[in-house]
């Protein structure tokens, strides 16, 4: 019989073992790591797959939102007469459960997400047209006195009205003095026109300025007379020389129990003094601002369209999705 080794000897194998073991455990961890990260990249796809349809069913249902708002201006249309606020279309959608207009059809009610669904039609002639201001390129001085009105019957000082006619001049093609054009490296130096209200920015006016004036001003394909049976007491004043702003609720109060049929039974309501211009003041609409918003869980997603109606036809001009915080905020309130 052999004689057992040494102790010494017998504890040799330890060290092979350990760096086994440390190997053994290095893998595992690296395997971990690897499988997590998959895990994560594969959570990740599916999200942003999630995320896709979702925004993919979303503009789908506005869509379908904005092909009925058409149809009933569409239907308006055939009625004839002026455009008011006591007209269908001027009333809202407050916010529903989408699933409540598919209840005739339990089987595809059941299987839509939980998304609620609102909306509205805004006369864009309800406002003062922007487009006015400038005329065969040059600034129009009754139509500056008209802005110069407005801006001081929302707060905002007569500089305001100024800055913006003279920024639109420059940014209207041959609207910029011959100074201006040699001083104006390339077409950097002279502003460009804005799309919409939302870009006055690009004008050089701050935000609040641009907040304030949003509800009020509008910028149309072409000039456009305001429509004074849906116009806010603040455009009614400053389109309406010699009528103030008392006078003005006296009118939106009358329209409300009678529209105006023409121009010039504001004269009924307001007198003599009441002066009306044909080209600048009307009871008919050819612009309309829709907006629509769906809401899924904590996402909302809303956009903004502009559409022009020409006798029955009603098409699209521009689409836009809403990202202003402060918009979005406004469309949750009731």
């Amino acid at each position: 019989m052999r004689p057992p080794l040494p102790a010494r000897r017998r504890a040799l194998p330890a060290r092979p073992r350990g760096a086994a073991l440390l190997t053994a455990m290095i893998l595992v961890t690296v395997v971990a790591t690897l499988a997590a990260g998959m895990l994560w990249q594969q959570w990740r796809a599916l999200q942003v797959e999630a995320a896709e349809r979702t925004q993919t069913q979303a503009q789908w249902l506005l869509q379908g939102a904005m092909d009925w708002s058409r149809m009933i201006l569409r239907e308006d249309a055939r009625s004839g007469g002026t455009d008011h606020l006591n007209e269908p279309w001027a009333a809202p959608l407050a916010e529903a459960r989408l699933s409540t207009f598919l209840a005739a059809d339990r089987q595809m009610s059941e299987g839509m997400p939980d998304a609620f669904l609102s909306g509205r039609i805004e006369d864009a002639q309800a406002r003062y047209n922007l487009r006015n201001l400038i005329q065969q390129g040059k600034i129009s001085p009754p139509e500056l006195q008209t802005l110069t009105r407005l801006c001081e019957h929302i707060g905002l000082g007569a500089d305001v009205a100024q800055r913006l006619a003279l920024a639109l001049r420059r940014a209207t093609p041959g609207g910029a003095t011959e100074a201006e054009a040699e001083s104006a490296t390339g077409t950097a130096a002279l502003p460009l026109m804005p799309p919409s209200v939302d870009e006055l920015g690009w004008l050089g006016l701050s935000e609040p300025v641009v907040r304030t004036l949003r509800p009020y001003v509008v910028l149309l394909p072409r000039e456009t007379p305001v429509n004074l049976n849906t116009a806010p007491k603040e455009v009614i004043a400053a389109v309406l020389p010699g009528i103030d702003l008392a006078g003005a609720q006296r009118l939106v109060q009358s329209r409300q129990r009678d529209p105006l049929r023409s121009p010039d039974e504001v004269q009924r309501v307001l007198g003599e003094r009441a002066l009306t211009d044909a080209r600048r003041v009307s009871v008919n609409s050819a612009y309309f601002v829709v907006t629509g918003s769906l809401r899924l869980d904590t996402m909302m997603i809303a956009q903004r369209s502009l559409i022009e109606r020409q006798g029955r036809e009603v098409r699209l001009l521009s689409t836009r999705r809403l990202t202003d915080p402060l918009e979005l905020q406004a469309l949750l309130q009731p």
